[in-house]
C-alpha cells in the first residue's frame, strides 16, 4: 500500500466523493440535454424520458444486493467493479444512436450506480473511526448537494457549444481517476461470516422498491397512463408488505428491517425520509419556477442555484464542531425547523424580490440543508454494530432513494394542482403552494428526532455528557467533617 499523502477521514471519502459527484452529476445533465438528444434520434423528447425511469429502476432493483456483494467479495473489488461498470454504461451512453441503446447504455450505468454510493459509503465506516465518522462524511454530503445544482447550467453549456455526447464522456476521466485512487487505497473490506444469497427476499424487494419508485416518480410528471401508475404503486406496496412478513421468518434477510430496533437508526432514517422529500423536491420546482416564472435562462437559473453548493461547502466545516457542542438530538431537532423554513422560503418569491436576496436566501438555506443531511446520515450508523454495517447501508440507500423519488412526485402533484387553480397559466405565485407543502413534509420530521434519546450518537459526535457525581463514601465525609 503506498504512503498516504492523506489521513483515512480524509482521503477515503475523496474517493468516494469521485463516484457520487459523477452519478449525481449524470442524472441531471442529462435532463438539460434530452431536447436535443431526441431531436437527434428523431423522437420525442417525452419518448426519450424512459432513458431516465431506466436508471432510477435499474438502481432500486439492485441496491438491496450491494451490502451482500461487499461482504462476500471485498468491498474494494466491487467498489471498483462498480466505477468500472458505471464508465462503461457512460461510454455506451456517448455512442448511442437509437432510444433502445440509450436505454440498454443508462440500464448499465444503473447496475454501476447501485453498488457506488452503498459499497463506498460502506468502506469509510469500516476504515474511519466513529468519532471522525461525521467529518468524513460531510465530504460525501457536498457532491450530493453540488451534483444537482450545476448539472442543468454545465448541461446547458455543453450542449449549447459542445456535442450532447460528451455529457457521458466527461465521466471517463473522473472514472479512471476513481478507479486507480480505489486500488491504490481502498482496504479490502470483508465481512466477518459467509451468508448465502436471499433470492427470495431480493426478488420482493428489488422489484417491490422498483415498481413503488417508479409508479411514485410518474406521479404528476405524465410519464404513463394513471392506471399503469396505480398498478405500479399497488403492486410495489404488496410486494413490499410481502417482504416485510417473509424477512421476520429467516436469519439473514438482504434488508435487515430488524435494524430499525436502534432507536438512533429508527429515527434518523424515517425521520431522514421525510426531511429529504424536500431536498428532492428543490431540483425539480426551483429551476422550474427561476425559468417558467422569472423568464431566467437555464443558464442563469442554474448560476443561481449554484449558490446553494457553496453553502453546503461551508457547512462541512462547521458540522463537527456543532455536534461536539451540542448532541445530535438538539442540532437536528433545532435545525429540522431552520432547514424546512428555508425549504419552504421560494414561496415568498415573486417578480418584485430582488435577485441578490434570492441569491443570498439560497446559500444560506444550502447550509442548513447540508447540515441537516450530514447529521442524519453520520446518526443512521452511530450506534450499528460493525458486523451489521453494510446490511445498514443498503437498507439506507434503500430509504434514499425512495425520499428522492417521492420528493419529485410530492413537487409534481402540488404543481399540477396550483395549476388547475389558475386555469393553467404559470406564474411565480403557481408555485408557492408547493414550496410550502414540501416545506411542511421536511419539518415533520422534528417529530422522529424528538424521540430520540438525549446521548444519541454521542460517541460518533465526540461529546460526552457529564456523569452524575458520586454520592460521596460515607467514611470519608465523617473525617471531613470531624
Amino acid at each position: 500500500m503506498p504512503t498516504r499523502l492523506l489521513p483515512d477521514r480524509i482521503l477515503l471519502p475523496l474517493i468516494v466523493a469521485c463516484a457520487l459527484f459523477m452519478e449525481n452529476l449524470d442524472s441531471t445533465v442529462l435532463s438539460t440535454a434530452l431536447p436535443t438528444i431526441a431531436r437527434d434520434f428523431g423522437v420525442s423528447p417525452i419518448n426519450l424520458k424512459l432513458a431516465l425511469t431506466s436508471y432510477l429502476l435499474t438502481i432500486a432493483i439492485f441496491i438491496p444486493a450491494s451490502g451482500w456483494l461487499a461482504d462476500r467479495f471485498g468491498a474494494r473489488t466491487i467498489f471498483r467493479l462498480a466505477i468500472v461498470t458505471f464508465t462503461a454504461g457512460s461510454i455506451c451512453c456517448g455512442l448511442s444512436h437509437s432510444i433502445g441503446e440509450i436505454v440498454a447504455s443508462r440500464i448499465l450505468q444503473g447496475i454501476g450506480g447501485a453498488m457506488m454510493v452503498p459499497v463506498g459509503r460502506l468502506v469509510i465506516l469500516k476504515s474511519v473511526e466513529k468519532s471522525e465518522l461525521v467529518g468524513a462524511l460531510a465530504w460525501l454530503t457536498v457532491p450530493a448537494l453540488i451534483g444537482p445544482v450545476i448539472g442543468p447550467p454545465l448541461g446547458g453549456f455543453i450542449t449549447t457549444y459542445f456535442e450532447w455526447r460528451w455529457i457521458f464522456w466527461i465521466n471517463v476521466p473522473i472514472g479512471v481517476l476513481g478507479l486507480i485512487l480505489a486500488t491504490l487505497y481502498i482496504p479490502d473490506i470483508r465481512g466477518e461470516e459467509r451468508v448465502g444469497f436471499d433470492y427470495p427476499g431480493f426478488v420482493l424487494s428489488s422489484f417491490g422498491i422498483a415498481g413503488f419508485v417508479t409508479g411514485s416518480t410518474s406521479l404528476g410528471l405524465n410519464l404513463m397512463p394513471w392506471p399503469y401508475v396505480i398498478g405500479l404503486l399497488l403492486t410495489g406496496g404488496a410486494l413490499l408488505v410481502a417482504y416485510v412478513l417473509y424477512s421476520r421468518r429467516i436469519a439473514n434477510p438482504i434488508l435487515d428491517l430488524s435494524l430499525f430496533a436502534i432507536p438512533s437508526f429508527r429515527a434518523s432514517v424515517i425521520g431522514g425520509l421525510l426531511f429529504r422529500i424536500g431536498i428532492g423536491a428543490m431540483p425539480f420546482l426551483l429551476p422550474l419556477m427561476l425559468q417558467l416564472g422569472f423568464g431566467l435562462s437555464p443558464f442563469q437559473s442554474g448560476s443561481i442555484t449554484f449558490v446553494s453548493a457553496i453553502g453546503a461547502i461551508a457547512m462541512k466545516f462547521v458540522a463537527p464542531p456543532l455536534l461536539r457542542r451540542f448532541g445530535f438530538r438538539t442540532v437536528l431537532i433545532a435545525n429540522s425547523v431552520i432547514a424546512a423554513i428555508f425549504i419552504g422560503m421560494p414561496a415568498i418569491f415573486d417578480l418584485a424580490t430582488p435577485m441578490h436576496m434570492i441569491t443570498g436566501l439560497l446559500f444560506v438555506g444550502g447550509f442548513f440543508r447540508s447540515l441537516q443531511f450530514t447529521s442524519a446520515n453520520a446518526l443512521s450508523f452511530a450506534d450499528v454494530p460493525q458486523a451489521r454495517m453494510s446490511r445498514a447501508t443498503s437498507l439506507t440507500s434503500v430509504f434514499q432513494q425512495l425520499s428522492m423519488s417521492i420528493g419529485v412526485s410530492v413537487g409534481a402533484i402540488a404543481l399540477e394542482l396550483s395549476l388547475a387553480h389558475t386555469g393553467g397559466k404559470i406564474t411565480v405565485e403557481t408555485f408557492h403552494p408547493a414550496f410550502i407543502a414540501i416545506g411542511l413534509i421536511s419539518m415533520s420530521s422534528v417529530f422522529f428526532f424528538m424521540k430520540m434519546p438525549r446521548n444519541a450518537g454521542e460517541e460518533m459526535s465526540g461529546r460526552r455528557l457529564k456523569p452524575k457525581p458520586l454520592a460521596p463514601d460515607p467514611v470519608t465525609a465523617m473525617r471531613e467533617r470531624a
